[in-house]
């Protein structure tokens, strides 16, 4: 099972592989802010991928546009709209 590590000192957690991130980490207690459920409409759940970015599924035309859209950082993914395929580390804003 792919891990899921924390830039700011929170336990790493484990995860189902191909789950969806955003998902994944509510349903392990860890926040993510979003105001649209998932739905690639608010902008607020992107996370930043310190390692292992080539482990979420590829970024799709309609995320990329989107965060072009928002203006949100290259390194960057919107969680509701990527699976996770391996070991990652993130960090947000938020936590």
């Amino acid at each position: 099972m792919p891990k899921i590590s924390f830039n700011n000192g929170r336990d790493s957690i484990e995860v189902e592989e191909g789950s969806n991130l955003m998902q994944s980490l509510m349903a392990k207690g860890i926040p993510v802010a979003s105001s649209c459920k998932g739905k690639l409409v608010c902008g607020k759940c992107y996370v930043e991928v310190l390692d292992g970015s080539f482990n979420l599924s590829p970024v799709s035309d309609e995320e990329r546009d989107f965060m072009e859209i928002k203006d949100i950082p290259a390194n960057c993914r919107m969680s509701c709209s990527c699976k996770v395929n391996g070991d990652i580390c993130l960090d947000t804003p938020y936590w």
